[in-house]
């Protein structure tokens, strides 16, 4: 549960507050366009959320008013919630205070995670139980960012790449073949057999793929036609 420091909003000047954890946000130029003009039009609709970290207000949810704020003269000040939270729970209410907006990006979760496991020595069990998620969840969002190098994080997090992108270098490579007496071939899918006798409604191609799964260069057997379908 978050703890609000009081129930009194805040008057701060956009320059007073910094942008520590916005590390853990995408850059997406046209959602900060856009919200510049909501900003300009309207004015601040809702407050954004800030903690104190060394004498100095730090942002936990607002990047984009943020951003917009420095840029448009007539904004002067920015209504702002103080929250009390150490390091793990400034981390979980990003995740939380986003989630309930419907505004997570599967890369900026990972990067969460990623700071909560390799920074913050949790465990995946307890990062799981703190975000409320399942451990599979973490495990996968955790995945995700470790298979980005140094370099592609960077240029993310300017926007230099996009998200489309970025998924697109983590994903998995193609399936591996097998080698067959005919040379460099991908195994036929697994079927599921008949009730009667669990026999395969194709014959001739489970004993096709049989036969590949023998040879097959790595040595194993049923195991491999996993990994290789």
């Amino acid at each position: 549960m978050l703890r609000w420091a009081s129930g009194n909003l805040l008057q701060l000047k956009p320059e007073e507050i910094g942008e520590h954890y916005g590390r853990y946000r995408l850059h997406v130029p046209e959602a900060e366009r856009a919200m510049a003009k909501s900003l300009e039009r309207y004015g601040q609709l809702s407050p954004v959320v800030v903690c104190r970290r060394d004498e100095r207000y730090e942002l936990i949810d607002g990047f984009k008013r943020l951003g917009a704020a420095r840029r448009l003269a007539q904004i002067d000040f920015l209504s702002a919630r103080l929250m009390e939270a150490d390091e793990r729970t400034v981390k979980a209410a990003i995740y939380g205070l986003n989630r309930a907006g419907g505004r997570t990006r599967e890369l900026e979760e990972a990067w969460i995670i990623h700071a909560l496991v390799r920074e913050d020595g949790m465990s995946q069990v307890e990062v799981a139980e703190l975000l409320g998620r399942h451990k599979s969840w973490v495990c996968r969002r955790l995945a995700l960012i470790e298979r980005l190098g140094e370099k592609a994080l960077d240029e993310l997090r300017v926007g230099l790449l996009s998200p489309t992108a970025a998924r697109q270098i983590v994903r998995p490579p193609p399936p591996i073949c097998c080698l067959s007496r005919s040379g460099w071939t991908r195994p036929f899918p697994r079927r599921s057999g008949s009730r009667a006798g669990n026999r395969s409604p194709f014959p001739s191609a489970a004993r096709s793929f049989r036969t590949r799964t023998r040879v097959c260069g790595c040595g194993l057997s049923r195991a491999h036609s996993h990994c290789c379908s």
